[in-house]
């Protein structure tokens, strides 16, 4: 498995298969042919049905400045490896020198056909829950010490930082009110819901209305094209850091604690990145929010010191729950209902947390197998229902509303 670093990015939404990976894309043909001038791009499959509304035409346009470029959106032809594929053409002279084919894999990352070193080094040795937790409990250690382990230390000076952009990112989000962009006119709500205080307010209510305020803030951020987090991906970038906040507000934790959080829950992410995928286009949306569930109850787990068995079972109800999920982004945005969806699976995560405190001594399935089921559901999802706009809510909000 590679670096928590290439998990936890800070970087522009809406979308990181639709924007970033795209954008990362095209700076490395740029950087392999400085003298080229023009290109053209060609969008296949989630990249082509939904980058209007991602924006990835745009922002592949302003990556590729000063050099000319063409986008070409193909609906039509098939995607064989990958849902996020894109060819990129260099010209020179205006004569075609070279073609490849970039896939977006789901976080920003990207892979380069026939090309095997495209991507960091993996420095994790083990990639299976049941491996690593067999690896600590021999070692006597915690999750965030095997993370310590296999990075150095400096991974937490790295994570300080990706702590301090999320909080950022919330409280940007918490003073910004108005429509976000992209002509569904949905309104931004987080400041709405942080302020709105009942006088008779329970614990649990208000609880439920600040984590959901803290999502919204980061979601709606991102929707906007802000600078945001992958946790692990742009579309459910609101769920981790939304949780971590409410905690160490109301319980006190360090920024150090949170870290190592950040730490145990990154690596919950990674597993499911090696062994499934978190891409929306690939598994739907059970791969992205369900994914940033599991990452947020292991983070949750890891401030509250649970044990390897609770920390698992805790990440294993939240992706179970999740199964099934589809991804189906009304007019391709990252809006309607990704927004919302974030703070669910935000709550979802603390109720996971609270069951793993009771009964993870009795829990049949174990993470790794769940992620399996992930996979395997998500590649039987019919291609409608990953991330193209053209299944579930995204096709019957038209034909009531538009």
């Amino acid at each position: 498995m590679q670096s928590l670093r290439e998990l936890y990015k800070i970087g522009r939404g809406p979308s990181s298969s639709h924007t970033i990976g795209p954008e990362r894309a095209v700076k490395l043909i740029k950087e392999r042919y400085p003298d080229a001038d023009r290109l053209r791009v060609t969008l296949f499959g989630s990249l082509a049905m939904t980058g209007k509304g991602h924006g990835t035409d745009e922002v592949i346009i302003k990556t590729a400045a000063p050099i000319q470029c063409e986008v070409v959106f193909d609906k039509v032809t098939p995607c064989d490896v990958h849902p996020n594929t894109l060819d990129i053409e260099v010209f020179k002279n205006g004569k075609p020198i070279k073609k490849h084919r970039i896939y977006s894999v789901g976080g920003g990352t990207i892979a380069v056909e026939g090309e095997k070193k495209t991507a960091p080094d993996d420095i994790y040795p083990l990639t299976t829950f049941s491996d690593i937790a067999v690896y600590c409990k021999t070692k006597n250690i915690r999750l965030w010490e095997y993370v310590q382990e296999c990075e150095g230390r400096d991974i937490f000076l790295y994570l300080a930082k990706i702590w301090e952009r999320m909080k950022i990112t919330i409280h940007e989000g918490l003073t910004c009110s108005g429509i976000l962009p992209g002509g569904l006119d949905t309104e931004r709500r987080a400041q709405y819901l942080y302020h709105q205080r009942h006088i008779d307010e329970s614990a649990q209510t208000k609880e439920n209305r600040l984590v959901c305020s803290y999502a919204f803030a980061t979601s709606e951020q991102n929707a906007s094209g802000g600078i945001i987090v992958t946790a692990p991906t742009c579309g459910a970038c609101g769920v981790v850091p939304a949780v971590l906040k409410y905690m160490q507000e109301t319980r006190g934790f360090s920024d150090g604690d949170i870290v190592k959080a950040l730490a145990t829950g990154g690596l919950i992410g990674n597993i499911i990145k090696q062994n499934a995928s978190i891409s929306g286009a690939e598994c739907g949306c059970q791969a992205e929010i369900g994914t940033a569930c599991c990452m947020a109850s292991a983070a949750l787990a890891e401030l509250f010191e649970m044990g390897l068995d609770q920390i698992e079972y805790a990440a294993e109800v939240a992706m179970e729950h999740h199964l099934g999920l589809t991804c189906d982004p009304i007019g391709g945005l990252v809006q309607i209902p990704c927004i919302e969806r974030n703070a669910v699976a935000a709550m979802r995560a603390i109720n996971a947390l609270s069951l793993a405190d009771f009964l993870a001594d009795s829990r049949k399935i174990s993470f790794d197998t769940v992620v399996e089921t992930m996979y395997a559901t998500g590649r039987d999802l019919l291609g409608n229902y990953r991330e193209t706009a053209s299944g579930g809510l995204a096709t019957h909000y038209k034909k009531r509303k538009i």
